[in-house]
């Protein structure tokens, strides 16, 4: 049975994390952004940084998104 929980598997800023998206959306694999500044900030109060954003995606899919993104982020 596949495990398809999200873990994390990027963070960077928000002009990195748009490229890695862009990349996984290629391939179909599905995502999750979590920016917690932001969500502070909606929230009312300071959590995170501003720079600093998180992409999430299935475990199931955490090997073959590694693949796709090889080339711009060593692991």
């Amino acid at each position: 049975m596949e495990n398809n929980d999200f873990i994390d598997f990027f963070s960077g800023s928000e002009v990195e994390v748009v490229r890695v998206k862009d990349l996984l959306e290629q391939e179909n694999i599905p995502f999750i952004v979590q920016n917690d500044f932001n969500s502070g900030n909606l929230g009312g109060f300071m959590g995170g940084t501003p720079s600093t954003i998180r992409l999430k995606v299935q475990q199931s899919d955490f090997e073959k998104s590694k693949a796709v993104i090889k080339h711009l982020h060593p692991f």
